[in-house]
């Protein structure tokens, strides 16, 4: 017999494994710093898109996220990327597109700022 083990929580670590217990909001993050913008170079959480993280009880996590354009063409190609670092944290991610407040590079972290004036941007 296999011992699976409990969390503080009170589940097994299989169960934690199956996705039965919601990724927290950190973890989310953490892995959205994977999703690139792809006409900057620069992850979106530094660039400051992502307004808000909710994660249900069926651990779908939905992003309240902008983009630095209204009309930017790629909002599917971030839309996967998100998907595809967050898979095996969460069951599915879907996007909330905000476009109140809008993007201004206030938003962008001091981490970003460097990045950005790496790549040549004045900010």
């Amino acid at each position: 017999m296999t011992d699976t083990g409990t969390t503080d929580t009170g589940t097994t670590d299989a169960e934690t494994a199956a996705g039965t217990q919601p990724a927290g909001e950190e973890e989310i993050r953490e892995a959205l710093y994977d999703v690139v913008d792809p006409e900057l170079g620069i992850d979106v959480v530094n660039l400051g898109l992502i307004y808000g993280i909710h994660v249900d009880e069926g651990n779908i996590a939905t992003l309240d996220m902008t983009l630095t354009s209204a009309a930017c063409p790629l909002t599917d190609v971030i839309e996967d990327q998100a998907k595809a670092a967050t898979e095996g944290i969460v069951n599915d991610l879907r996007i909330n597109w905000v476009w109140m407040p809008p993007w201004g590079p206030d938003k962008i972290t001091d981490e970003g700022r460097e990045q950005l004036r790496a790549l040549g941007f004045n900010v």
